[in-house]
């Protein structure tokens, strides 16, 4: 779909599935990461939740938990999956693979400072930006669902609900839930974007 956007988007945004590194308490970051057999499950389910939910398209981050959550999800189906590297988890850089109590309490310093060898929360903030203006030209309309990381959904947040960054990142994790929706609205549209949870 191409042209001049004239309708919003409904976004949902579904985490990628539990890896084995989530389980062990490991801060994966840019690393690929391998979903747990929980995680499959988890998939599955997500292919069971989303299958029939009007979605016309799936977009991923291209590290290699999204890919595999979407993969497993809608294995057997025509839906068309489209992985993205913008919409990829901050990459701590030297502190990629670490426990997450070490990354944890370090977060609120790289909101706009990258960490040292990676990126700041504020750069994967741009990028979802630039991303959903690929989107909203593209997907007139259409029900979108994206399969990414935390710092993409606090992007999604930030972008699309009115909070802040500074907020979402020094704030204890969040509870997991059957995913979030989104409304991305046409360009120069005026309007408030909203956002409603389930």
């Amino acid at each position: 779909m191409t042209g001049r956007a004239t309708k919003p988007i409904r976004l949902v945004y579904e985490t990628h599935a539990t890896t084995t590194d989530n389980e062990a308490g490991i801060a994966t970051g840019w690393l690929p990461g391998i979903l747990s057999p929980t995680g499959r499950r988890q998939a599955r389910e997500l292919g069971d939740r989303r299958r029939n939910d009007g979605i016309t398209a799936v977009f991923t981050s291209d590290l290699h938990r999204a890919v595999d959550t979407a993969r497993i999800a809608f294995a057997g189906t025509t839906l068309p999956i489209h992985h993205d590297p913008r919409l990829r988890e901050c990459n701590y850089g030297h502190l990629n693979g670490c426990p997450q109590t070490v990354l944890v309490p370090r977060r609120a310093q790289h909101i706009d400072e990258p960490f040292p060898g990676g990126l700041s929360y504020r750069e994967v903030l741009a990028a979802t930006e630039d991303f959903l203006a690929d989107l909203a030209t593209r997907w007139d309309g259409s029900r979108i669902l994206l399969i990414a990381h935390s710092a993409n959904r606090w992007a999604l947040d930030c972008l699309l609900a009115d909070a802040r960054l500074e907020d979402l990142v020094v704030q204890a994790p969040a509870h997991w839930q059957p995913g979030w929706e989104y409304t991305l609205p046409p360009p120069d549209q005026p309007g408030e974007p909203s956002r409603s949870e389930h």
